[in-house]
């Protein structure tokens, strides 16, 4: 009953978020720490709210302007596909205040959470298209593969960052860089900004797993990726592609026996309701950009869009301060409320696994790739 009636609130935020926004496409990626009545995917009535590189039907949040905007102020809307008290919510307003307060508030971030602006690829396909919808959005890295940033896949291929420090590590060199500019070098009309991290991802199961010869069989939920499914099929599980959206059903009637998500997106989603057991194999480290169209990014001053890039510095750093506590406060709330949780104490199964995955994905890029990797020895 009490789902029911936060169906019905809902659908209720939603239709008058859609009359205030002009219509509002759906959403589809993931999301991350959040109270249930705030989450990226729309469920049925019998499921929990959802998630997340995700995915709700969830009312319009917008963060609080951090500063009173100038006369001749420029507003920005800002994507993203998850809730704001997140990991990466709480990066999308850091860098809302970062921006205002720099900029004596000749610049307005106005953040559309909850994915109320669409799944990750709809939003990159709105900016790419020129709709004029959005104007920043905060995205999983690889999303990036299909928009002008191939080499950005690097960053979600089996185990290449062994810990965040790899990845900071990484985040601050000239390969971050080379990275985050490509789509814009090739003229897709992305301007990349900074990056950051919400946590590493997991598998979560109906069933109990307690190593990797229990995936065999398994029916394992994807995102339509290359590299997802090659992980999946590497560990001799069947990929199954199910929409974010509706994910939740799918594990609750069987349709998939199992998925992956950053532990918060896990909780945030309610998918410890249907899929109890998590095994913490941590095969990629959910790597997240913010980017800009270059439409946008040209309405700019020189001055302005140093500002911009100055307020993405600041942001990567708390965003690097606060992940971490972050998850882990919430890997203890799971285990608290019964949630199985499996530890992995050797991963080179896991890795042995996966090498064929990684030798798909780098062709081309393997001296880059090797360069990344080796940032972590």
């Amino acid at each position: 009953m009490k789902k029911r009636i936060l169906s019905l609130i809902i659908c209720g935020a939603m239709a008058a978020s859609m009359v205030g926004c002009g219509g509002l496409h759906s959403a589809d990626n993931g999301a991350a720490q959040q109270p249930a009545a705030q989450t990226e995917a729309a469920k049925p009535e019998t499921a929990a709210p959802t998630e997340a590189a995700a995915e709700s039907a969830a009312p319009a949040e917008s963060a609080p302007a951090a500063v009173e905007p100038a006369a001749d102020a420029i507003t920005f809307t800002m994507a993203e596909v998850n809730p704001l008290d997140t990991i990466v919510g709480m990066t999308d307003q850091k860098f809302k205040e970062e921006v205002e307060s720099r900029s004596n508030g000749s610049i307005i971030i106005d953040i559309q959470a909850s994915g109320v602006l669409g799944t990750e690829n709809e939003v990159l396909d709105g900016m790419l298209g020129g709709t004029g919808t959005v104007d920043i959005s905060r995205i999983s890295a690889f999303a990036l593969t299909s928009y002008g940033g191939e080499k950005s896949k690097l960053l979600s291929l089996p185990y290449t960052f062994v810990s965040r420090d790899h990845f900071w590590k990484f985040a601050s060199s000239e390969l971050a860089d080379e990275i985050i500019s490509e789509p814009q070098e090739n003229g897709t009309g992305l301007v990349g900004l900074f990056y950051g991290e919400e946590g590493f991802r997991h598998f979560f199961t109906k069933e109990p797993v307690s190593g990797i010869d229990d995936f065999k069989g398994m029916k394992l939920r994807v995102s339509n990726d290359p590299v997802m499914v090659g992980l999946v099929q590497g560990l001799g599980a069947n990929a199954t592609e199910v929409a974010f959206t509706e994910l939740y059903s799918a594990l609750q009637t069987g349709v998939c026996d199992g998925a992956e998500q950053p532990i918060a997106n896990y909780k945030a989603n309610a998918f410890d309701e249907v899929a109890p057991n998590m095994i913490l194999d941590g095969h990629t480290l959910g790597a997240i950009q913010v980017v800009m169209t270059e439409a946008a990014w040209n309405k700019l001053t020189p001055e302005q869009q140093q500002i911009m890039k100055d307020a993405g510095k600041a942001t990567g750093e708390y965003n690097k301060s606060i992940s971490e506590e972050k998850e882990n406060e919430v890997l203890e709330e799971l285990k608290a409320s019964g949630v199985n949780i499996v530890e992995v104490a050797d991963k080179t199964p896991w890795q042995e696994a996966t090498k064929q995955v990684i030798a798909d994905n780098t062709k081309g890029y393997e001296d880059l790739y090797q360069k990344i990797v080796d940032l972590g020895k």
